[in-house]
C-alpha cells in the first residue's frame, strides 16, 4: 500500500538521479521518468515497482521499502545496461536522501538483474534498493 513515506522516497530518488552528473552523462541527459514519454529516446531510467512493509519496533513506527529502478537501452549488447546500473548504484547506494516529513534510516542496494527483452533489441536492467524510513 503506497504511503506518504513511499511517495517522499520516490520524489527524493527522482531528484537525486536527475541531479547526478555521471548518470546524466551516461543517459545523454537527465532522462529519469515515472512514466516515459511515448517517444522517449533510449537510454533512459524509469522508477518502477515499490513494496512497502511495516518495520515498526519498540513502539516506534517505521516502514521498509523495496524500490525497483529500470534502465532501458538499445545500444546493442548488455554493456550500456550494465553501465547504467552501475551509475544508479553509485548515485544511490547509502545516499543521504532528504524526505519530506520523514527520516531516511538507510538506503541500500539489494540486487540487480540485466537481461535482453523479447524484442531482441532492448536491454533492461532492474536495480533494486531497500530503504527504511520513520516519521519525522
Amino acid at each position: 500500500m503506497p504511503t506518504a513515506a513511499s511517495a517522499a522516497l520516490r520524489a527524493a530518488v527522482h531528484d537525486a538521479l536527475t541531479a547526478d552528473a555521471a548518470l546524466s552523462a551516461v543517459l545523454g541527459g537527465p532522462k529519469i521518468y515515472d512514466e516515459p514519454p511515448r517517444a522517449a529516446a533510449f537510454p533512459y531510467v524509469t522508477l518502477g515497482e515499490a513494496r512497502i512493509a511495516d518495520f515498526s519496533a519498540g513502539g516506534e513506527r517505521g516502514e521498509e521499502h523495496q524500490l525497483t529502478l529500470h534502465a532501458w537501452s538499445r545500444e546493442g549488447g548488455h554493456k550500456q545496461a550494465h553501465v547504467i546500473a552501475g551509475a544508479l548504484l553509485q548515485a544511490l547506494d547509502d545516499a543521504a536522501l532528504a524526505l519530506a516529513d520523514h527520516h531516511l534510516i538507510n538506503f541500500r542496494f539489494a540486487v540487480a538483474d540485466v537481461r535482453r527483452e523479447a524484442d531482441g533489441r532492448t536491454y533492461h536492467a532492474l536495480v533494486r534498493f531497500r530503504a527504511v524510513t520513520e516519521p519525522a
